[in-house]
């Protein structure tokens, strides 16, 4: 017989990353719960119509604020608790935190990594800001002794292709940033969802951080560029930006501006991803070697066949 499915609460759930999370735990079978700001008036179609979608497959919404006594009840309800905020919200995880060390009950709780490893980075000041909140809930969650597991996924991977090649907008040029040779890790955002409800749930991985970094989603962005040029049967003229134009982007733009050139940087300079994994190390796609995940040659046949709309800005 089969052990019963952990209970699996996603706050963020009709985010970007979020709304593949509950989608990936509902397909692996776990009562799945999404907690989201009221509908109203002003609650985007996009939104109503994802809930409904939600509904349709079995998702209990939770409808409320952040608020510690509604937040407590329904983290009493759930086993496993997974945020997917944005950057703006970072800290609003520490009400999270509190009502969880009330409720008592949780195995594990994930915050809202999914990024960089930022325990192991150096970044230019802007992006090091950020990341200061993101290692500052991870210290707390550790000092209040939750269960959790620290979830560095590197690159949304149709994101990051979208930002890099701009498929849609049919131009020659490419913007390269420095040298174009800095490794970075690209994973496609079904992937990054479906391992994290798999390592949620795995004994393990329990207050350890994984690591996303499939040996196939590792490439460049000269290696990127050309591999597109095989693909779509055209030639890109490669434009540069030196590292030293990046930095003083980094300097000179206005808050919050700086941050989206300070995480280029990092990731497509630096290549900050791209750090030697240790013995202790756990690494996702060594955990569970038969699931079938989407490689960046299969990625960029997706953008052939449907390409996605345009980023209306990097790193929303």
């Amino acid at each position: 017989m089969e052990a019963k499915k952990n209970k699996i609460l996603v706050f963020g759930g009709t985010g970007y990353i979020g709304k593949y999370m509950v989608k990936a735990s509902i397909s692996l079978g776990h009562p799945t719960f999404v907690y989201t700001h009221p509908i109203n008036s002003k609650t985007p179609n996009s939104k109503i119509q994802l809930c409904k979608e939600f509904n349709s497959i079995g998702v209990t919404l939770v409808e409320g604020e952040l608020e510690h006594d509604q937040i407590v009840k329904v983290i009493k309800q759930v086993d496993i608790v997974i945020c997917t905020f944005p950057y703006p919200q970072v800290l609003e995880q520490l009400k999270i935190i509190d009502a969880i060390k009330v409720a008592g009950n949780i195995k594990r709780f994930l915050p809202s990594d999914f990024g960089v490893e930022e325990d192991r980075v150096h970044p230019l000041p802007p992006f090091q800001a950020f990341l200061d909140k993101k290692i500052k809930i991870r210290r707390e969650i550790e000092a209040a002794g939750i269960p959790y597991t620290f979830v560095s996924a590197n690159c949304f991977g149709a994101y990051f292709v979208n930002f890099l090649l701009r498929p849609y907008e049919n131009k020659k040029d490419i913007v390269v940033y420095g040298s174009g040779e800095s490794k970075a890790i690209l994973n496609y955002e079904e992937d990054i969802a479906m391992y994290t409800i798999k390592v949620a749930n795995y004994p393990r991985a329990h207050n350890r951080i994984v690591v996303y970094r499939p040996l196939k989603n590792i490439i460049s962005q000269n290696e990127l560029i050309s591999l597109w040029e095989l693909k779509s049967g055209q030639n890109f003229n490669k434009v540069f930006v030196p590292e030293e134009d990046i930095i003083k982007l980094s300097q000179t733009l206005p808050p919050p501006e700086d941050i989206p050139i300070s995480i280029v940087h990092s990731i497509f300079v630096k290549g900050d991803m791209y750090f030697e994994l240790e013995e202790n190390d756990l690494e996702a796609s060594q955990l569970y070697p038969n699931y079938n995940y989407t490689s960046i040659d299969q990625l960029l046949d997706k953008f052939l066949v449907d390409p996605p709309p345009p980023v209306s800005a990097a790193f929303e």
